[in-house]
């Protein structure tokens, strides 16, 4: 599938104004969608990415733009994370307007893994007491316990103890029965279900009945997101690598503008969507005064001359 990008401050070369207009072209027509869905990763897309993965706050104007969206009628608004569902509401505090699912699309609710089986509980122990013995040998590491999966953070590890670390956990806790191992952003995720935001993301279009889907995010787990397009939906990757969705943008700051001019189309088309095209209007006159009346029988513009 073609893709076409814009600049993280804005700007557009010359040679990518083509790419930028049918961007623009795209955003114009899911601004008129009948019932839409704007759904999008975490990190990466609504936070930048930092050191430190309980700092990743949420960029203001993103939220701004998102929260705008949700309050407008007909139109709905999700945050698919990696993160536990706990961990996501506490750090992105996102109104209740915003439908927030974590790890990966397999957490709709708080205390999902109350419900998890024992052997599930145990072999993620396991798989936590592992990764914690890894990380406490290899500075900069940091572990992030989830519900049903455990994550290894090695973004600030040292560019020469990154390989050896990984094939210790991939021969290790990542080789044990029942577990699923996925490498993502600089992180190393040991999930103990598989997991799919494809999957998740088609539960919340049926949940809410959109009919176009709006879906940005720049991690490998987001390619499952992607691969569920359909028709007139959409798909944006936010920053660099390989990727299915047919449009891309540089960054966190691109990402806000571009919800923020989605949520200006779409109030101004929803504010105009149920207006009677003039050609629908009668006029009626008495030669003396005039009125023109929708097919209802509404008088919207009457003249009465002094």
């Amino acid at each position: 599938m073609p893709e076409h990008s814009i600049d993280d401050d804005g700007a557009v070369a010359p040679q990518r104004e083509r790419s930028h207009d049918r961007l623009g072209a795209r955003l114009a027509q899911l601004a008129r969608a009948p019932q839409l869905l704007v759904a999008c990763d975490y990190d990466g897309t609504v936070a930048p990415l930092v050191d430190d993965p309980m700092a990743a706050l949420p960029y203001r104007e993103t939220v701004v733009a998102m929260r705008a969206l949700a309050l407008l009628p007909q139109t709905h608004v999700a945050v698919i994370s990696g993160r536990s569902l706990r961990d996501l509401a506490t750090l992105s505090r996102m109104p209740q307007e915003i439908h927030l699912v974590g790890s990966h699309g397999t957490e709709f609710d708080i205390g999902f893994d109350a419900g998890l089986p024992p052997e599930t509980t145990a072999l993620r122990a396991e798989v936590e007491v592992a990764l914690r013995a890894i990380a406490a040998r290899t500075e900069g590491a940091i572990v992030e316990p989830k519900p049903a999966a455990v994550a290894f953070h090695y973004r600030t590890v040292a560019a020469g103890d990154v390989a050896p670390c990984l094939a210790e956990i991939e021969a290790g806790p990542g080789a044990l029965a029942g577990v699923h191992l996925r490498h993502l952003n600089h992180v190393v995720e040991l999930a103990l279900i598989p997991t799919d935001k494809g999957k998740a993301l088609e539960d919340i279009r049926h949940r809410v009945g959109a009919s176009t889907v709006l879906y940005l995010g720049d991690d490998v787990t987001d390619e499952d997101a992607f691969a569920s397009l359909a028709g007139p939906d959409v798909g944006v990757k936010v920053g660099d690598g390989d990727t299915s969705a047919e449009f891309r943008v540089a960054g966190t700051v691109a990402v806000a503008r571009l919800l923020a001019q989605l949520n200006e189309q779409r109030a101004a088309w929803l504010a105009g969507a149920g207006v009677v095209p003039i050609e629908h209007h009668s006029m009626l006159s008495d030669l003396r005064t005039a009125a023109m009346v929708t097919p209802d029988a509404d008088i919207v513009w009457w003249c009465v001359p002094r």
